[in-house]
């Protein structure tokens, strides 16, 4: 009987165990770089660094915030509130120490004389603990100067305040009632503000007249002739005004159309320089009928009034 040979020809297999295995080689990898590991820095530490910081006073800081935090738990606790005190008082002592104090208070947009006024309101002492400071409560006092429209606080660390305003325009000078003030564009009053440094601001005189000036002035302005002999502008029951000249001249404006009625008066003054005659008022309360009186006649009513007395 053949013998069965299993799994293909005696050849063949002879042929395939013969063959030699061919294993491929793994590609070698490059040896990893050796970089020197970096020194451990804490993060808090490296942004301090970055801020121009000194690490010691970094850590200073940071560690008055957490213990000011313990503190604020504890305040719950009435027996504490001794020791609360004391630790406080010891931690401010430490950020003064080391330079977190108020040594500057600076003023952004303010003239001298409103400068003067913002300081005074801020009432800040030199070498108090500067991030203790309530900011709101500077702003708003800072907001009650009457120079002050309104203003912004920047705590500039480690020891500059840094005081920004917007300053309130100054627009006339008020009279009534026996006092004498600056006003501003939106008829404020500025307590802070010397009538006697201001000569060159027109003077509104009566009740309601730092209101109305707002409205007033700018027409008159516009009309430089006739604002160089304007000696005052006087509000009327406060429905009016009258403008009273240098030369003691008196101009009678309506209710209502101020604007209309001094066109007018520009018109006559281009024809006959009226504004130059020295008349004793001149009436512009009717729209329709302009009204003026002379000097001489004025003068002879008064002397007729003498001798019929």
């Amino acid at each position: 009987m053949a013998a069965v040979v299993r799994g293909g020809s005696p050849d063949r297999r002879a042929r395939t165990s013969a063959a030699p295995r061919v294993i491929k080689a793994k590609p070698r990898s490059k040896p990893k770089s050796r970089t020197k590991a970096k020194p451990y820095r804490p993060a808090k530490l490296e942004a301090a660094r970055s801020l121009g910081l000194m690490p010691l006073t970094a850590l200073t800081l940071a560690g008055a915030v957490v213990a000011g935090g313990v503190l604020a738990i504890m305040a719950s606790d009435p027996r504490v509130e001794r020791a609360r005190e004391q630790a406080i008082a010891s931690i401010d002592q430490g950020l003064i120490d080391v330079g977190f104090r108020v040594s500057a208070v600076t003023v952004q947009g303010a003239t001298p004389d409103a400068a003067a006024a913002v300081v005074r309101a801020a009432a800040l002492p030199k070498d108090q603990p500067i991030l203790h400071l309530d900011l709101a409560a500077l702003r708003a006092r800072v907001e009650q100067v009457g120079w002050v429209k309104s203003a912004k606080v920047v705590r500039l660390l480690p020891n500059t305040i840094l005081i920004s305003i917007t300053q309130r325009q100054t627009l006339a000078i008020w009279q009534h009632a026996g006092r004498t003030l600056v006003i501003d564009a939106d008829g404020r009053a500025v307590p802070e503000a010397d009538p006697g440094r201001f000569p060159d601001l027109p003077l509104v005189v009566g009740e309601g007249a730092d209101k109305a000036a707002p409205q007033l002035l700018p027409l008159l302005r516009a009309r430089p002739r006739l604002m160089d002999k304007l000696d005052a502008v006087v509000r009327v029951d406060d429905r009016r005004w009258d403008l009273r000249l240098k030369d003691a001249s008196l101009i009678a404006l309506p209710a209502s159309g101020e604007a209309v009625a001094l066109t007018e008066l520009d018109r006559l003054d281009a024809q006959s320089h009226i504004l130059d005659l020295g008349f004793a008022r001149i009436d512009l309360r009717d729209p329709e009928l302009v009204s003026v009186r002379p000097r001489d006649a004025e003068n002879s009513r008064a002397q007729a009034a003498t001798n019929g007395a």
